[in-house]
């Protein structure tokens, strides 16, 4: 039996499924672009040499709270010992001053799971 007519169509479902994958990404990183222009813009940057009125975004994912030069954070935000996991950014954009009482920031409340998942997948691209 010939395995070339098969391997080939198993790698033509792999490749489409890699640019399913791909698209999905896209697609929510574009939603989420849209949610970081109407909720964050105002006062973060996602230009890494710029803070305005709060610190730029840009590498937030993984970082730790409170730890980019050139911003006068919180005492609270700064004591919190918080990463920016998926997990924390969600509680932080859920409802932030319940996740860090004690922050500057103006309280954000972004409960839609969706909206949480395209803004997190924006996040995630500013490197």
């Amino acid at each position: 039996m010939d395995r070339k007519p098969m391997k080939s169509m198993l790698a033509a479902a792999c490749v489409l499924a890699a640019s399913a994958v791909n698209a999905a990404d896209t697609m929510e990183s574009a939603a989420g672009s849209q949610l970081f222009s109407h909720h964050c813009h105002a006062c973060h940057s996602e230009d890494s040499s710029k803070n305005t009125f709060g610190p730029s975004l840009t590498g937030v994912v993984g970082r730790q709270a409170a730890s980019l030069p050139r911003y006068v954070y919180s005492d609270a935000l700064k004591a919190s010992g918080v990463i920016w996991t998926e997990q924390n950014l969600r509680k932080w954009i859920t409802d932030n001053e319940k996740f860090v009482p004690g922050t500057r920031m103006r309280h954000v409340s972004i409960t839609d799971q969706a909206e949480q998942d395209y803004l997190i997948a924006y996040l995630k691209t500013l490197k």
